[in-house]
């Protein structure tokens, strides 16, 4: 029996032998780049000590994690960054897809790479270049907002870096118009990939244009638009630290509507110098988004199982 498993293993690595040495350095990445490191878990349940180092450090339990959530602030930056998230993956996933459906329908193929290129260019800038943008828009004695816009309305000016009611709306379209390029890039890909021969059947038939979308072209690119999702949900604790610090140029005045956990901790780490907090945080982020994808994962499963990463 286990002679029989073993002729059964080698006739296998015999026949699949070049595959599996192809796969070789993409599973060497992935030990020495995101395995090996897990090590460091356990910092977040140390009181570091850099002269004893990592393993000489005594052990302290839960004391990281609590100082996550024994601060007041602790409710405002767990909304923060699930609100801000699911504003980011709905509404990006809503005008990611329409961009890309509108593109594809766009016969000038010079005209499509034009729009391409300009979507995309958002996403190939910094976070800082984008902060100083958004700054020479909103500035009180130079922005383009108060000096030009606001006057030729008849309204007043706003000092918008002192006024948190505005920033959930300059946030959410600021990353829309930095990530759309890269999400209507993809979809645009998954649409391209349609078999012409399913949109020439339904103008047969006498399909409109919004029924051939509605019936062909979401249904077929679903899989693509619950993978994406699914990623993105994974990374729901996470926020974009460029975004929330950089943008809002770090003003003490918006932190109840731009402190995120990240920005949070940052601030934190800056003031205390503590590594144990920041990693505690970066394991309750992971441990929490992992959990996520899995029960994401299940739902999709339950209703489509092909629509399902695993």
């Amino acid at each position: 029996m286990m002679k029989g498993r073993l002729n059964d293993a080698r006739r296998t690595l015999w026949k699949y032998g070049s595959l599996y040495l192809m796969m070789l350095p993409g599973v060497a990445y992935l030990i020495i780049n995101n395995y090996m490191p897990m090590y460091g878990i356990s910092i977040a349940f140390k009181d570091i000590n850099f002269a004893k180092g990592i393993w000489g450090s005594d052990w302290n339990g839960m004391d990281n994690f609590k100082f996550l959530f024994s601060s007041s602030d602790a409710f405002i930056i767990t909304r923060n960054t699930i609100l801000y998230n699911a504003a980011f993956i709905i509404i990006g996933l809503i005008v990611g897809v329409g961009t890309a459906i509108l593109l594809n329908e766009i016969k000038n193929k010079l005209a499509v790479k034009f729009y391409q290129s300009v979507l995309l260019l958002p996403y190939l800038i910094s976070m800082v270049l984008v902060s100083y943008l958004v700054y020479s828009l909103l500035s009180v004695n130079v922005g383009l907002m108060n000096k030009t816009v606001l006057p030729a309305l008849g309204i007043d000016s706003v000092s918008w870096y002192n006024e948190p009611k505005f920033w959930p709306f300059i946030l959410v379209i600021v990353n829309l118009w930095k990530g759309i390029g890269f999400s209507c890039v993809v979809y645009l890909a998954a649409i391209i990939g349609i078999d012409k021969e399913y949109y020439e059947a339904a103008k047969l038939d006498g399909a409109s244009k919004w029924q051939q979308i509605r019936k062909i072209t979401v249904p077929l690119i679903t899989p693509i638009i619950v993978m994406m999702t699914l990623l993105s949900i994974g990374r729901i604790f996470y926020s974009d630290f460029g975004l929330f610090y950089q943008v809002p140029m770090n003003s003490g005045a918006l932190y109840s509507t731009t402190n995120v956990i990240d920005t949070y901790v940052f601030r934190a780490l800056m003031q205390l110098g503590d590594i144990g907090m920041s990693a505690a945080a970066g394991l309750y982020q992971s441990v929490v988004g992992f959990i996520l994808v899995i029960l994401s994962n299940y739902t999709v499963r339950k209703i489509n199982k092909e629509n399902a990463l695993f």
